[in-house]
Parts: structure tokens; C-alpha cells; sequence
């Protein structure tokens, strides 16, 4: 093989995984508008990022529904979602204080 196939293949390739890099950055934000955050609606363990004071991260919810944590869900959904600690009942759109399940 040349050195000029060879530059070909390379810029090839290297054309291919931009081009792939560049559609997932546009498909995310499409997906990211079809869901959002609901607070109070994850299992212990089971929330999504940034649960709240005492907490990092993803899976770091400390019970079941804490007011702080959430998890995404698909948009629309979160205010019918059942919530054993919310004061309505049922998930809310922003961290609220758990009442006693």
C-alpha cells in the first residue's frame, strides 16, 4: 500500500468518527426534550445525578422517594407518577421536604 491510499483511509476514517461524533450531539438534546426530572419518584439507590445534599451522584439516594433525588422520566408523566413522600402524592417538577410515607 502507497502512502497516498494510505492518507486516504486514515482521512477517511477520521471523517467517519467526526461525522458520527457530530450526530450523537445532535440527536441528544431531541432525547433530553422527551424527558424530564422528577423528584421524588426513585427507589433508594435508583435516582439519576445530583440527588441533593449528602448525596454525588446516580445511586446515591439515601431512601425510597427522597424529595431531593429525581429521575428521569418520559415529559409529561412526572406530575401522574406516584410519589409515597410528596405532599399531592405523586412526583414533583423541583426537590421538595418528604412527608412521612
Amino acid at each position: 500500500m502507497n502512502r497516498i491510499t494510505t492518507s486516504r483511509y486514515a482521512s477517511a476514517a477520521a471523517l467517519t468518527l467526526a461525522l458520527g461524533a457530530a450526530m450523537t450531539l445532535v440527536a441528544a438534546p431531541a432525547a433530553a426534550a422527551d424527558t424530564e426530572k422528577c423528584f421524588g419518584v426513585a427507589l433508594k439507590a435508583k435516582n439519576d445525578c445530583a440527588a441533593g445534599p449528602g448525596t454525588t451522584c446516580a445511586g446515591t439516594s439515601k431512601v425510597d422517594f427522597q424529595g431531593n433525588a429525581w429521575k428521569m422520566v418520559p415529559a409529561g408523566t412526572c406530575l401522574k407518577t406516584t410519589s409515597a413522600t410528596s405532599p399531592t402524592g405523586f412526583g414533583q417538577l423541583e426537590a421538595f421536604k418528604e412527608k412521612k410515607a
